[in-house]
């Protein structure tokens, strides 16, 4: 592979709590440096409760080639390789974990297809390689391959392991993204957001993997199984078919609905006060809001002027929907189509917040 100095790779190591395998990761990340692919080493240390930071200061101490940040408090994969891309001053650009399982030496292999302009995105497949790869836990194996085959049919990519740690980029292709996720679910959004760049070229090969027990050391939990399919449906809501838009609204409608349902079943005169009716459709209003704009999907804070708006015309979705009950409750086909109504009336409301149009 033919490479001149100008091709700098950067490696960003993310940290924390790594004690056992940093220095040698190091070590191993160091020998892949040469005259053909400089590399320069970027710890990031997540706030260590241990001496992982010792080690890679001591470590930066010696070779001018290594920088080293440090995080005040413990935020996160995502928050570390957020630190580290803006301190990578590569062409390329890319991620190696602190624990060992990923051979370093592979990376050679992997931006090979960047240098050679063959590609502007690489990812190191797990699931596709014929090398050596140790026998773990099925329902991690399991769990992988469905989070990027959710992944696939959001992004239209066909990809073998949308959660590998080894992903390298050109510099101008992470300088487009802003990454948002703090914690693992920067995969999902990476992935996401890759897909989302006219024309990108990306390229999968396959490595091996020696992967940890949790005995030895791996954190990663079930917890951000779940975590990373909310950032899947996250990331990519713009392309979400819109008959999946409205199953992941029905939810939230419900519990809104229910608010208003309890406090009636409550106050059997409530709708005959009209100061307090309007203060628990506020109230239900408010919920609707909460979960479809800052908890289910979407990631963009709300203007000030959207939420006098949504207040307003959701208001009036309530009062309408209650008073019409009222005034035709002998009509017992009205009372069951006004809700449907009331749904999609609400679903279109709240798509133009929660589920924005592609640029």
């Amino acid at each position: 592979m033919k490479v001149d100095n100008k091709n700098l790779l950067s490696i960003l190591i993310p940290c924390y709590n790594e004690e056992k395998t940093l220095e040698e990761c190091i070590d191993r990340v160091k020998k892949i440096d040469d005259k053909n692919l400089p590399v320069e080493i970027i710890i990031i240390d997540d706030c260590s409760t241990d001496s992982s930071y010792k080690i890679a200061k001591e470590t930066a101490r010696k070779n001018k080639n290594i920088k080293l940040e440090k995080h005040k408090t413990n935020q996160g994969k995502g928050a570390a390789l957020r630190t580290g891309f803006a301190l990578a001053s590569g062409n390329y650009i890319a991620i190696q974990d602190a624990d060992l399982e990923y051979d370093p030496q592979e990376l050679k292999s992997l931006v090979s297809l960047l240098v050679e302009d063959r590609a502007d995105v690489v990812l190191g497949s797990r699931f596709i390689s014929g090398e050596e790869r140790r026998v773990l836990y099925f329902w991690h194996s399991l769990g992988n391959k469905f989070l990027t085959l959710l992944s696939n049919i959001f992004t239209n990519l066909n990809l073998s392991d949308m959660e590998t740690c080894y992903k390298i980029f050109k510099k101008e292709i992470i300088e487009k993204i802003n990454i948002e996720e703090n914690r693992f679910g920067f995969e999902p959004e990476i992935i996401a957001k890759i897909s989302e760049i006219k024309d990108v070229r990306i390229y999968e090969k396959g490595i091996s993997y020696y992967g940890r027990s949790y005995s030895e050391g791996k954190k990663i939990t079930y917890k951000d199984g779940f975590k990373a399919i909310y950032c899947i449906l996250k990331y990519n809501r713009s392309k979400m078919p819109l008959v999946f838009q409205l199953f992941i609204y029905l939810p939230v409608f419900l519990v809104s609905y229910a608010v208003q349902l309890f406090f009636l079943k409550l106050y059997p005169g409530l709708l005959d006060n009209f100061i307090l009716s309007t203060l628990i459709f506020f109230l239900s209003s408010t919920i609707n809001y909460i979960l479809a704009k800052n908890i289910l999907l979407s990631s963009n804070k709300s203007k000030v002027i959207q939420l006098p708006v949504f207040y307003a015309v959701l208001g009036l979705s309530y009062l309408g929907y209650f008073y019409s009950d009222l005034l035709f409750s002998f009509l017992y086909e009205f009372k069951h189509y006004s809700l449907i109504i009331k749904f999609f009336f609400e679903f279109q409301l709240l798509r133009m917040f929660t589920f924005p149009s592609k640029k």
